[in-house]
């Protein structure tokens, strides 16, 4: 039977989210198990790119494909420096530059070592938040332009599959909250992740966009 895991942070681990409405694995369940498929939840809420690394242990045995989504809580970490000063439009990318280069680094061993097990892969970009304040949204939106084209970069290195949730997860009514993704957001998730499965030649070893 093929087994579908779900692994990272909130993206996919939203159950406290969407007041009694299904998560994303139930959505997963509902959609992909009268196909055969069985799908588990191991992302944890607030995880971090190096708390999926920890996630890797937690993989059934029996898993056939994983779909990870990580990176937002760490560029979450990083918003103060959206609102620090700068004498030029150039020191302002330099100091984002600062604070993607590090991540991309841990997005990379993490994703060496979701890959060592050795299963068909596909990532997430980061979806940009639906904060209230339009100013507030457009800087988290430019900033995590950034975090989003680290995680490509190091998608096309590894050959996989990447979920573009901005395109995705698009209208305010696909969040629950700013941050969080809605059952609307979850359905459109699945939906995603079901085509990757069915379309993808993961033997290939090349990234494709799936939105």
């Amino acid at each position: 039977m093929p087994h579908l895991v779900l692994m990272g942070d909130s993206v996919f681990d939203n159950a406290a989210y969407v007041r009694g409405g299904p998560d994303v694995v139930r959505q997963a369940r509902d959609r992909l198990g009268p196909q055969g498929w069985q799908a588990t939840l191991v992302a944890v809420d607030g995880a971090v790119t190096e708390g999926v690394r920890r996630q890797v242990a937690r993989i059934p045995g029996d898993a056939t494909h994983l779909v990870v989504s990580a990176g937002g809580n760490d560029a979450l970490g990083s918003v103060d420096v959206l609102y620090r000063g700068a004498h030029s439009v150039g020191a302002a990318l330099a100091m984002l530059g600062d604070v993607v280069a590090p991540f991309e680094a841990r997005y990379r061993v993490m994703l060496d070592e979701v890959l060592a097990r050795g299963l068909p892969t596909a990532v997430c970009t980061v979806y940009n938040p639906v904060f209230p304040d339009p100013e507030e949204r457009r800087y988290a939106a430019l900033g995590l332009a950034v975090f989003n084209d680290a995680i490509l970069r190091v998608a096309v290195a590894a050959g996989v599959p990447v979920l573009e949730l901005r395109s995705i997860c698009g209208s305010d009514e696909d969040f629950a909250n700013p941050i969080e993704p809605s059952v609307r957001g979850g359905e459109k998730m699945v939906a995603a992740i079901e085509q990757v499965l069915a379309e993808h030649d993961f033997t290939r070893r090349r990234t494709a966009i799936f939105a």
